[in-house]
């Protein structure tokens, strides 16, 4: 079984920084690629940037520039640091991976449970 669990959520003021990260646990055998989405209230989610195990990431226009994506593939963690935050970065954060299990090695895709971001002054 593989679990996906994010940390660093909170609240913060518009223009500070916040860094979320995302361990995978449990039968893996490889991760291809991971990435974050996010889900604003009210909104439907959205893809926020992804990050290939070469560690090559790609962003949402909506925060280039703002959001960096790093990965540790020995810890099997990502990172997302969070840049100059705006009102509209207010939402639900979830990790996602596509992830090889020892048990099947079969490609399979995981989510996280979501950590909350909220920008406001």
């Amino acid at each position: 079984q593989v679990q996906l669990l994010e940390s660093g959520g909170g609240k913060v003021q518009p223009g500070e920084s916040l860094s979320l990260s995302c361990v995978a646990s449990g039968s893996i055998f490889s991760i291809s690629a991971m990435g974050w989405y996010r889900e604003p209230p009210g909104k439907l989610r959205e893809w926020v940037a992804t990050i290939t195990r070469g560690g090559v990431a790609n962003y949402a226009e909506s925060v280039k520039g703002r959001f960096t994506l790093t990965r540790d593939n020995a810890k099997n963690t990502m990172y997302l640091q969070m840049n100059s935050l705006e009102s509209d970065d207010t939402a639900v954060y979830y990790c996602n991976a596509d992830i090889m299990t020892d048990d099947d090695y079969r490609d399979e895709n995981f989510w996280g449970q979501g950590t909350q971001v909220t920008v406001a002054s």
